[in-house]
């Protein structure tokens, strides 16, 4: 009973702190992504917590955040736009995984991490944060934009790249021979194709399945669905944060749409558990090392990223000034970045890859909103001007 009471104490304390963390982001207009990541920091550092019933609990509701935060991200598309986007920026998303996955490996072979600890670094470096660019879209009142579609259709592709890169980074991380390695990725990336294929053509009889017309029964079927195709994608060496994404692509028209509006709550909720876990599992002294690393990191990827939005949105026949919105507004990576941190420490290949990626996703997430708004400053538009 005590340790059921330490549990519920410990939990609902750092829930209340999530919970005015977030106040405060909303508050200041940046997202709340770094504050839980500096909460889960400090309360770790300090050593507050238990290690017993609340670490296990937090460490299940963190990966139940991940598979949330990426079926969400699935809902988002449907199976049409995704192949749609793919089509129309194909050139630019090319572009985009050599000159943003360059930056992380280099990086890690110049540290000595080796090969496999540098691909995941590249994968970190690449991918920006969905979540993080919706909300500066929004909040910046740019969502009818020209340069908008050029934008998603960057993050579209970079979540389907996710999908077929995961596999790969799993087959690095199980460190197997060639063969059992090559057989593992061949069942991993058939069975992603084959969950790709249901989803763009049984996309709608999947969606029967469901009723948006009762809530209840619509979270309790969706979310244990996803957790099933999860689960079965984690069987084959997928991971299961992809079988979630391809179920939120199977799912569509008001099936998707309400289940948006269903799953939100318990996304917002096992999410903060994901990033505060993350923050609670790096050892907050061993960030300080790696800072000026990080700080180079995030410049450089910071940079290639501005200018592979920038080319999307040229090659999409964006003006100059949506151009650049289009370059900033892609900065802030996130969540995937983390879950690929997460993945490959937990597979024990670079200890220092955790508080690395945590100062970079720290940098990047506070820079993205202030860069975001540089377009819109007076002495960047007569920059502008003087160059055309």
């Amino acid at each position: 009973m005590h340790s059921l009471a330490t549990l519920l104490i410990e939990v609902g304390a750092l829930l209340v702190g999530l919970g005015f963390l977030s106040r405060l982001a909303t508050r200041i207009g940046i997202s709340p992504i770094p504050l839980y990541l500096v909460f889960g920091l400090v309360v770790g550092s300090l050593g507050i917590l238990s290690q017993g019933e609340s670490t296990e609990f937090l460490e299940i509701g963190s990966e139940l955040g991940v598979i949330l935060l990426l079926v969400m991200l699935g809902l988002e598309y449907s199976a049409s736009e995704l192949v749609t986007n793919l089509k129309q920026s194909k050139k630019a998303g090319l572009h985009d995984i050599v000159a943003n996955g360059a930056p992380g490996f280099a990086l890690g072979l110049l540290m000595g991490w080796g090969v496999v600890a540098s691909v995941a670094l590249a994968g970190i470096t690449y991918i920006s944060s969905s979540g993080v660019v919706a909300k500066m879209l929004r909040d910046m009142g740019r969502l009818g934009n020209r340069e908008t579609p050029a934008i998603l259709s960057i993050l579209v592709i970079e979540d389907l790249v996710m999908a077929f890169y995961l596999p790969i980074l799993s087959v690095l991380l199980i460190g197997s021979g060639l063969l059992q390695g090559g057989v593992t990725l061949a069942i991993s990336v058939v069975a992603v194709v084959v969950i790709l294929y249901l989803a763009l053509r049984h996309g709608d009889t999947i969606s029967k399945l469901f009723s948006p017309q009762h809530p209840e029964s619509l979270l309790l079927g969706v979310f244990g669905f996803t957790l099933l195709v999860a689960g079965i994608a984690q069987q084959v060496n997928v991971s299961s944060a992809v079988g979630a994404f391809l179920v939120g692509i199977a799912l569509s028209g008001q099936v998707a749409e309400k289940a948006e509006k269903v799953l939100s709550p318990l996304r917002d909720l096992f999410a903060g558990a994901f990033f505060l876990f993350f923050g609670l599992s790096t050892n907050a002294a061993d960030m300080v090392p790696l800072l000026l690393p990080a700080l180079a990191l995030a410049v450089v990827s910071i940079s290639t990223k501005v200018w592979t939005g920038y080319l999307a949105a040229k090659w999409a026949g964006i003006a100059v000034p949506g151009r650049w919105r289009s370059g900033f507004a892609l900065t802030p990576r996130g969540e995937f970045s983390i879950v690929i941190a997460g993945l490959a420490v937990g597979a024990g290949i670079e200890p220092q890859l955790a508080p690395l990626a945590t100062a970079y996703v720290l940098l990047t997430v506070v820079a993205g909103p202030l860069l975001g708004r540089i377009p819109e400053t007076s002495w960047f538009q007569r920059w502008m001007a003087s160059r055309t």
